[in-house]
């Protein structure tokens, strides 16, 4: 196998007092051998209604028994039902092919599987792998999962003229016609939570009751090694469109993922639970988070003890998202040594995201950021959250949102962690807000350093329940300057060489009588016509300016 060499990386972190390696990993890339079987000779048929199912998984099969090799996909459009890909395998896709999976949901048996961290029913997944080794999909053709026949569409998110397209093509409404289903299976499952959970009280007949609901990712990839994923554009996919699960030494490059932005749960790249992984030269445009770390949901994850590791993202573009580059919210298994550089983001939702909530346990650290660039970003340009709340992080219109309320809670194995981050040189030219910061009272986002940002945005930094944070050369260019900077129940902070708009109303406000040791220097606080404002219990003893 043909391996890939990435460099040592070393990063100081001078805030935080202690030098860090990073030593990433290198990458193996499969290799095959070069016969090559054309689905053509096991009947394949390119017309786009033959179903060719049985002729590409005979090919496959064919192929492997011989020790491997390319089955090739040549230009024509190939309507199929599920394809399993065997060890050794190349699925190679020639110019101007389509592999097109019929929307025939009768074809997609309930499998055991896996769905946002946990073991569940679904139906099988329009191209798979388990324990496969030495596996790829290259190639310059596009795959497309039909998934416009398997997923609900929200009201708010089409105009007038698309939803009346929609719901006088079939399907069911919801009780307050807000959201389509395309069929009615589909809107039983939405009202049961969970559904497809496995669990004793639930029988085959209750899945099929439900089956439509249980959608498939286009490609899931299960405890795979040696995976290359090259040249093809993947697009349309009834729910994430692609899903390394527990794989090892996987590499994708030069490939476009494409959803509709309105697409439910049609995220990018989802990246769980896997180890040595180079991610580059892609382009996402879909409708959830693009670039995607996760790790197994609460305690299964946590069972289950298989955190991300070694990874390297780098350059890639994306367009709609919900986010750019995300960690969470299923990380229970833990996020570490990932390495992101060279990424462009445009009109995505919120730039780096990185979220979670109580109960998911898990710690995510060791992650190194730079070199991004943002333009029209609806939300934040940089987000720490740990209040996720699983909703769009854009309010649709008319939708009210409140508060999380503040409490205690007792640091146990369900506690996540967010710590050790280094982020720089990122330069957004619009957003809503510049830099959010939310921990939890018990369990602060900690040890993160941001250095080197210019940030266009509407609002400015806002930090709360953070300890040991370090805010160095960032320039914040935001129209709302009162405050320009928004500090609660924090400590440790580092504000070294903010440069802001000139009369800003307010540069710091600081709230909480656990706001403490914020250390501000090198920055100029005389072109704000105030400097600070003290609130809640805090006071002018939290803070020292040199």
């Amino acid at each position: 196998m043909r391996k890939i060499s990435i460099t040592s990386l070393f990063i100081f972190f001078s805030a935080l007092g202690f030098a860090q390696k990073a030593t990433l990993p290198v990458v193996s890339v499969p290799k095959f051998r070069k016969d090559t079987l054309n689905i053509k000779k096991f009947g394949a048929v390119a017309d786009g209604y033959f179903l060719n199912t049985k002729a590409i998984n005979d090919a496959i099969t064919a192929l492997n028994k011989k020790g491997g090799g390319v089955v090739l996909i040549p230009s024509g459009l190939w309507l199929t039902g599920p394809i399993v890909i065997k060890s050794n395998i190349n699925l190679h896709l020639g110019a101007g092919a389509t592999l097109l999976f019929t929307g025939d949901k009768n074809e997609y048996p309930l499998i055991k599987a896996n769905w946002e961290g946990l073991p569940q029913m679904r139906n099988q997944s329009p191209i798979s792998a388990t324990d496969a080794i030495n596996i790829a999909i290259t190639g310059k053709g596009l795959i497309d999962g039909n998934g416009d026949v398997w997923r609900m569409v929200k009201k708010d998110k089409l105009n007038e003229t698309q939803w009346k397209k929609l719901v006088a093509s079939g399907g069911i409404l919801s009780e307050d016609k807000k959201t389509w289903y395309p069929s009615e299976t589909s809107f039983k499952g939405s009202q049961s939570q969970n559904p497809g959970v496995i669990s004793a009280e639930k029988d085959e007949a209750f899945y099929q009751s439900v089956k439509d609901f249980l959608r498939p990712n286009l490609l899931l990839l299960t405890n795979c090694k040696n995976i290359l994923l090259e040249g093809v554009i993947f697009q349309n996919s009834p729910a994430w469109c692609l899903h390394p699960l527990m794989c090892e030494q996987l590499t994708v490059r030069n490939i476009t993922v494409k959803n509709p932005w309105y697409a439910q749960n049609g995220d990018g790249i989802d990246v769980e639970s896997c180890k040595n992984v180079l991610i580059e030269n892609s382009v996402f445009d879909v409708g959830d988070d693009a670039l995607c770390i996760k790790s197994g949901r609460d305690a299964e994850g946590r069972k289950r003890g298989m955190p991300t590791e070694n990874v390297t993202i780098r350059n890639c573009t994306v367009y709609a998202a919900h986010g750019g580059f995300v960690i969470g919210s299923e990380m229970s298994g833990g996020a570490k040594n990932i390495y992101v550089n060279n990424c462009t983001f445009i009109g995505t939702d919120i730039g780096l995201r990185f979220k979670t909530t109580r109960g998911r346990g898990g710690v995510v650290e060791n992650i190194f950021i730079k070199d991004i660039y943002m333009k029209d970003i609806p939300g934040e340009a940089i987000l720490f959250d740990m209040y996720y709340a699983a909703k769009d992080p854009i309010p649709l219109a008319g939708e009210k949102r409140e508060l999380p309320k503040v409490e205690f809670k007792t640091v146990d194995e369900t506690t996540p962690v967010f710590k050790n981050f280094q982020i720089s040189n990122v330069y957004c030219n619009g957003a809503e807000k510049a830099i959010f910061i939310r921990g939890l009272p018990e369990m602060h986002v900690k040890d993160i350093v941001l250095e080197n940002m210019v940030l266009q945005a509407k609002k400015g930094i806002d930090v709360q329940e953070a300890t040991n944070i370090t805010f160095r050369n960032i320039n914040v260019i935001s129209a709302e300057t009162d405050p320009v900077i928004d500090i609660v129940q924090s400590d440790k902070l580092v504000f070294d060489n903010i440069t802001y708009k000139n009369a800003a109303q307010l540069l710091f406000r600081v709230s909480g009588e656990r706001s403490n040791s914020i250390n501000i220097k090198n920055t100029d606080a005389s072109k704000a016509k105030e400097k600070i404002v003290y609130e809640l219990g805090a006071s002018e003893k939290a803070i020292t300016i040199k």
